[in-house]
């Protein structure tokens, strides 16, 4: 799927730091804990808690958070719809990273268990 580079610029120009209280409230709103919501940002990028709030407090871009993540080999199990887009077929690098991390996101509030999630840890 292709994806218009207007998005992509988009995607890739958004800071971390502005949407993830919303995925904090989103996860919260749905019973689930911040700490949850690291491990699977964690298993996607690396990042431990200190580096995650390194990236935060300098209002990082998503091309800069993924261009310093080391992706999860497993990464591309992660597959499914996300903001109408088939996250397998995003051929955007950038893109596909931003929304497979949605994804996860998206399963964590829907209450999916955590081994589901992390795909093959």
């Amino acid at each position: 799927m292709n994806t218009t580079p207007e998005h992509d610029e988009r995607m890739a120009k958004m800071t971390f730091s502005s949407v993830y209280p919303h995925y904090v409230t989103k996860v919260e709103k749905k019973g689930r804990t911040k700490e949850e919501l690291h491990a699977v940002i964690q298993w996607l990028t690396g990042f431990n808690e200190k580096q995650l709030q390194k990236l935060i407090d300098e209002k990082v871009t998503f091309e800069t958070f993924f261009k310093k993540a080391k992706l999860h080999p497993n990464a591309y199990l992660i597959t499914g719809t996300i903001c109408g887009y088939r996250i397998e077929d995003i051929e955007t690098p950038l893109t596909q990273q931003v929304r497979y991390l949605d994804k996860l996101v998206d399963e964590l509030a829907k209450g999916r268990k955590m081994e589901k999630i992390l795909r093959g840890m």
